[in-house]
């Protein structure tokens, strides 16, 4: 386990900050989903509101348009467990969930997609694009008092012309990211703990499935004892970081799946990390059950995104 680098903090006060988007200008845009708003952190410390979609904007990505796309979960109930804000199932006017596109520069808000494949989203969660302009999300599923929807993996285009789902069902999938060379797409499940890995075949297409196995994905670790997974980003090495719920910080995956670090903060719900700065050698971690935004220094360079 490495100690936590030095922490510098951007911002303080967020309603439970996700989704963290490093900007060209050194700002960072993030979602505050217990806020239904899409913020923008200066480098100065300033907050700017971006947009208010409402429900729950979760995972956010620039796209090849420039504009931002958002995963919207529909919305949280929310609970504070031991001093920090958490989510607490599902609010009785929840709608559905969606993906959204926001202009970063009007806040104007733009529905993309409701369903995929004949099935209404439930709660999509975290977005990456590849180089083809196309972007691969988790659906979280959703959790009411007496079921939990299944969650899944999707496919789609920018441009509003194609979604597809790639697997399902899916054990509440979480953080998406894929690898340096585009041919593995990777999917951290919240309540199992589990990180997996998929080999990708075209766009939206995963290699055949394999009962019972779900779209025949790689199971990478899983690194011992009891932990739940959020957001994850990749490192330009083709380690993947992923956030770690109750244990507070960020696992390091080697590719081929040994877990070869530890990162620890002082947040059990530390949820999302992206790159940025000068090499991509900066870390911006959102500590959301603090409501902080915060950056480190961190030993490796991140991996570029196709856009942004």
């Amino acid at each position: 386990m490495s100690e936590t680098p030095p922490v510098t903090l951007l911002a303080e006060g967020l309603a439970f900050p996700e989704g963290p988007v490093a900007m060209p200008d050194g700002s960072v845009i993030l979602v505050e989903i217990a806020a239904g708003r899409i913020t923008r952190v200066m480098p100065d410390g300033r907050k700017l509101t971006v947009a208010e979609p409402g429900g729950g904007p979760n995972g956010a990505a620039i796209g090849p348009d420039g504009m931002l796309y958002i995963c919207n979960n529909g919305g949280f109930e929310w609970a504070v467990d031991k001093g920090f804000t958490r989510p607490a199932g599902t609010p009785a006017d929840w709608s559905g969930g969606r993906i959204e596109r926001v202009d970063p520069e009007t806040g104007k808000v733009e529905v993309l997609y409701t369903e995929s494949d004949g099935r209404g989203l439930r709660g999509p969660n975290d977005i990456v694009f590849d180089d083809q302009g196309g972007f691969w999300f988790t659906d979280l599923g959703k959790t009411f008092h007496d079921r939990t929807d299944h969650g899944a993996i999707h496919y789609a285009r920018a441009d509003g012309s194609l979604i597809r789902t790639a697997a399902w069902p899916v054990s509440n999938p979480n953080g998406i990211g894929l690898s340096p060379d585009g041919r593995t797409v990777y999917a951290a499940e919240t309540t199992t703990g589990r990180l997996w890995a998929w080999t990708i075949t075209g766009p939206g297409e995963l290699a055949p499935q394999s009962w019972p196995e779900v779209e025949h994905p790689r199971l990478m670790g899983p690194a011992p004892g009891f932990r739940r997974y959020d957001s994850l980003a990749v490192e330009a090495s083709g380690n993947i970081c992923v956030a770690s719920l109750r244990i507070g910080g960020i696992e390091v995956y080697a590719p081929d799946g040994p877990v070869i670090d530890f990162v620890p903060f002082d947040d059990p719900y530390t949820t999302n990390i992206c790159f940025g700065g000068p090499g991509l050698k900066t870390a911006y971690v959102t500590l959301s059950g603090t409501g902080r935004l915060v950056s480190v220094p961190w030993p490796r360079a991140g991996l570029k995104l196709a856009y942004g």
